[in-house]
């Protein structure tokens, strides 16, 4: 469909023209900075959409390729017995592609962002600002999802940073400076080990030559196709402590260089995931920003933690990965119960939902730590399914809000009585999050339990328990909030207007989708997840 057309770039870096149409609206017009904003997010989520319709699902290849050398840094010639090189490069490529794990997170952030620009509508101050911070953030979290350097990835990365720290900062409740200052040194810290990891792994196995003519030159690459080559290549010197072919070989990655790498990877995205104890930060955000911004967060944003993982954790050192597997999934198992048995001790909805998001990604951590074709669809599922449902619920927190002013429980009841619609899609969402059959969450929930059953039976079935759990504190805050005595203070209240409720309906209608027809999901990842799986399989067996 779309031939040489480079449609992830486009894609990507559509929501440039929302932001250079709005530096020319006024600021004090509201309404058009408003539709213009709204706009600008459905020019992407369309083109996500033809994106999705057109993957190839039969095979686990890179798709949409483009490839271009972006960056050459030349680097001084110190050792002089090397005559053959005549220079030395540190070089970044703008690599985009997608497989089958990237393209529904890719179409996941087209569809709640746009679905969050509907519901930031209640924003009520600095509408410029604020949406030109919410288009450059989208463009970071495309370009996390297609992105196929380190450097370039880690360029997406830190832009989603900036713009969450002033969404939050600026537009967010009471405390919203302490949580955005929060949120900006746990992050920080995470980029920066992160960073220091991909250095050392630029430095290492992004080793490589490239010739012209007569002229041989040395690089030090991030593209994630030299340093997989690199990596697990027989022929590679990187795979060689030293021998006649590579002599006192400086780019040997020994077991221990590979396991700190794993290791600071692992910490770098759990603190974006968040993986318990590093979840303080996110509990912050959650009460704290704006509802749409929320949306963003807890349904996208806490996915690029995952997707880190697997992509550059799991993926370049599955050797280490699979020997950590019995800690990734006792850590799943904590961040289960931890955060299903706090979600019930919470009288604050928003508090009750940031626990859930930290129960939910346990699940993720369950699936992955399977390291079988099921437990990896399991996750994958969750990852979509918990957008879909958090994006969701946080939609309709901010709704009940501006008509309440409240989001505490003991405060609020009976409210099925005035407000049919939104309460309805309060107890759709609630029954996704616990897993109700044929809703999104179950069959995430069943994929990722269900792998994890078939190696580490134990740990499943005690990480079972949070599903019983969150069954309790889901009900418990839905029904509160939907029946019980009302505050006549809220009788008059008007149900969800249009432009509330069509993201409802959006975003309700993909969770029915997926829980019916989960092939819509499970097709185009199919190729792409048996090929992570057999990867893993065949490394690990060549490793043991």
């Amino acid at each position: 469909m779309f031939g040489s057309w480079p449609i992830l770039s486009t894609i990507a870096f559509s929501p440039l023209l929302g932001i250079v149409a709005l530096l020319f609206i006024p600021k004090h017009k509201g309404r058009a900075l408003k539709t213009t904003a709204i706009v600008a997010t459905f020019i992407p989520l369309v083109l996500a959409a033809l994106l999705y319709a057109d993957f190839q699902h039969d095979t686990a290849d890179m798709q949409y390729k483009e490839d271009v050398t972006w960056i050459q840094v030349p680097l001084n010639k110190e050792v002089s017995q090397i005559n053959e090189a005549k220079a030395f490069y540190y070089e970044f490529d703008y690599t985009m592609a997608i497989d089958g794990l990237s393209l529904p997170l890719v179409f996941l952030t087209a569809l709640v962002t746009a679905m969050a620009a509907l519901a930031s509508v209640h924003v009520k101050k600095r509408w410029k600002s604020f949406y030109i911070w919410f288009l450059l953030l989208e463009i970071g979290m495309f370009g996390v999802f297609m992105a196929r350097d380190l450097f370039l990835f880690f360029l997406f990365f830190e832009l989603t940073l900036i713009p969450m720290f002033f969404l939050i900062g600026i537009w967010g409740y009471t405390d919203r400076e302490k949580a955005a200052n929060k949120f900006l040194i746990y992050n920080g810290i995470g980029s920066a080990i992160m960073l220091l990891a991909f250095f050392i792994i630029v430095n290492t196995a992004g080793f490589t030559t490239q010739t012209n003519g007569d002229v041989t030159s040395f690089l030090y690459s991030g593209n994630l196709e030299v340093i997989t080559k690199n990596l697990f290549q027989d022929a590679s010197a990187f795979v060689h402590a030293g021998s006649d072919a590579f002599p006192g070989n400086p780019f040997y990655m020994g077991a221990g260089m590979k396991w700190t790498l794993f290791l600071m990877l692992l910490i770098a995205f759990g603190i974006k995931l968040p993986i318990f104890p590093f979840h303080t930060w996110m509990l912050g955000v959650h009460t704290e920003a704006n509802p749409a911004v929320v949306m963003i967060h807890s349904g996208i944003l806490l996915k690029m933690g995952a997707y880190g993982l697997l992509s550059f954790g799991i993926m370049l050192f599955p050797e280490q990965a699979k020997a950590a597997a019995l800690a990734l999934a006792i850590l799943g198992v904590i961040n289960i119960l931890y955060g299903a048995i706090l979600a019930f001790r919470q009288t604050e909805f928003k508090l009750i939902l940031a626990y859930s998001s930290i129960s939910h990604m346990g699940i993720v951590l369950l699936g992955l730590a399977a390291f079988n074709e099921i437990g990896l669809k399991g996750a994958i599922f969750q990852l979509v399914s918990h957008g879909l449902i958090s994006a969701l619920m946080f939609l309709l927190v901010g709704s009940l809000y501006e008509r309440t002013e409240t989001t505490d429980i003991r405060k609020l009841g009976g409210l099925a009585a005035s407000l049919p619609f939104l309460c309805g899609f309060l107890m759709l969402a609630g029954m996704a999050s616990l897993g109700l059959p044929l809703l999104s969450g179950f069959i995430s929930e069943f994929l990722a339990f269900l792998g994890l059953f078939e190696r580490m039976p134990a740990v499943a079935v005690i990480g079972a328990l949070g599903i019983i759990f969150t069954a309790v504190y889901v009900l418990r805050g839905v029904m509160r909030v939907s029946y019980g005595p009302m505050d006549e203070a809220y009788r008059g209240v008007r149900d969800a207007r249009l432009i509330e409720a069509v993201p409802m309906i959006a975003l309700g209608a993909f969770i029915i989708l997926i829980g019916v027809y989960p092939a819509v999901l499970s097709e185009p990842m199919q190729q792409t997840v048996s090929g992570i799986d057999q990867w893993i399989h065949n490394i690990g067996k060549a490793g043991g």
